[in-house]
């Protein structure tokens, strides 16, 4: 059964756990325009920086990470969303526990 169906109510929150000494990743959609990804990460987990080639949208759902886009560093808490823009290196590391929802569209 997949994960995320069409014309049925979720809470993103309620669709993963976080992970013991981990991240977890469920794709929530995936088609030749982009993507959306729901992450959770266990605290002190993160994402080595890295670049991609469209402009990516976090989203917190729970929790707290410091983003670094090209270097600067930006605390985000549930609620907060930012865009990291194309190409620029990004990172990212929990803070505590933390679930985001990850939105990348292709130009």
């Amino acid at each position: 059964m997949n994960l995320f169906q069409h014309s049925e109510i979720f809470r993103f929150d309620e669709r993963v756990s976080y992970p013991n000494g981990g991240v977890v990743s469920r794709q929530v959609m995936k088609n030749e325009k982009g993507n959306v990804t729901l992450f959770a990460f266990d605290k002190g987990e993160g994402l080595s920086e890295h670049t991609a080639p469209f402009d990516a949208l976090i989203q917190v759902v729970d929790g707290h990470a410091t983003v670094y886009i090209g270097g600067k560093p930006f605390e985000l808490y549930s609620g907060d969303s930012i865009i990291m823009p194309a190409n620029i290196p990004h990172s990212l590391k929990a803070t505590e526990a933390f679930k985001m929802i990850l939105t990348m569209i292709r130009a």
